[in-house]
């Protein structure tokens, strides 16, 4: 080998990395984040302040390298999901959405961008994902509980207290 092309190679080698990880200061990362209830409700500003500071333990700052777009349904299916086809045609990186009141107007409204879901008591029932597993299509997230898991809580609870008795009204 020539020592000129084995210099390039190691030099190109060398410089490769950095060059791949480099991105363009100016390009802001959005995230969109679709929320059915109201800013003044006890429970989602709290989730939102929650989702952006781990977001700032992972790297992200608002403004700085990322820029997240919160919609506002204020309790209103009909807003809701005309916020979630607002947000669809604004074309975010990926979209956030807590619950199934937030998670369903977005399924219907898009099939292309990544859209990770968490609180959705049944996501493979509603349709949203094909299994927990392996979601498929472009939503992934998470669940409170897996429906599956009730008779192991029964089996635990007979387990504890052998002697209670369910009775179960229909």
């Amino acid at each position: 080998m020539r020592r000129r092309t084995f210099i390039t190679l190691v030099g190109g080698a060398a410089v490769w990395p950095g060059a791949a990880r480099a991105q363009p200061a100016d390009h802001l990362r959005r995230i969109g984040v679709l929320l059915s209830a109201t800013e003044t409700d006890a429970e989602y500003p709290a989730l939102l302040r929650a989702f952006v500071q781990e977001l700032q333990v992972l790297g992200w700052f608002a403004d700085r390298n990322v820029k997240i777009e919160v919609r506002w349904g204020e309790g209103n299916p009909q807003k809701t999901r005309a916020l979630a086809s607002e947000l669809v045609t604004q074309g975010p990186d990926v979209i956030f959405a807590p619950g199934g009141a937030s998670m369903g107007p977005l399924h219907e409204a898009n099939r292309n961008i990544p859209v990770v879901f968490t609180i959705v008591p049944d996501p493979v029932a509603a349709g949203f994902v094909e299994s927990l597993s392996r979601p498929g299509g472009n939503a992934t997230g998470f669940t409170s509980f897996e429906y599956g898991i009730g008779g192991k809580w029964l089996g635990l609870l007979k387990e504890v207290a052998p002697k209670l008795s369910i009775t179960v009204a229909l």
